[in-house]
């Protein structure tokens, strides 16, 4: 039987979702978009944002590998230390000039370029507290 999924948080993207999209806010007074969705806007500090989908492709503005287990707390991947595997994280540019930060589905930095065009996916990730597979939004090459 498959595993539950669920996503690290409720509204950071659409889910469950063949074409998933993260969920910024955006001001109702200002127009300012932030991601995550805050309750108010940090720029012009209204007290209204609305959800808004981003788009789901961009490009990265820039890149790195992670190569050892951060610290858990905070981090709560299914590994251990002995079963880490380096990833890669990333700045994706999106329309409008936001950058979001994510992790890269391709761990290979040689295949990786500044500039190149990304497509946002959701990955697994860990597991819950009710053993449940926790769910994450990364961005891959797209081609």
């Amino acid at each position: 039987m498959p595993q539950k999924q669920v996503p690290l948080a409720e509204g950071l993207f659409t889910w469950p979702s063949e074409n998933p999209a993260l969920i910024a806010g955006k001001c109702v007074e200002c127009g300012f978009v932030e991601f995550p969705k805050k309750q108010r806007c940090l720029r012009c500090f209204s007290g209204t944002t609305e959800a808004y989908e981003l788009p789901r492709r961009g490009t990265l503005w820039t890149f790195t590998t992670q190569r050892f287990r951060p610290p858990a707390p905070p981090y709560a991947g299914g590994d251990t230390a002995e079963t880490f595997e380096p990833f890669t994280v990333g700045y994706v540019e999106l329309d409008g000039g936001l950058m979001v930060e994510a992790r890269l589905t391709e761990p290979d930095p040689d295949k990786l370029s500044i500039g190149q065009e990304m497509e946002l996916v959701v990955v697994p990730f860990g597991a819950a507290g009710d053993d449940s597979q926790t769910m994450i939004y990364a961005f891959r090459p797209v081609g």
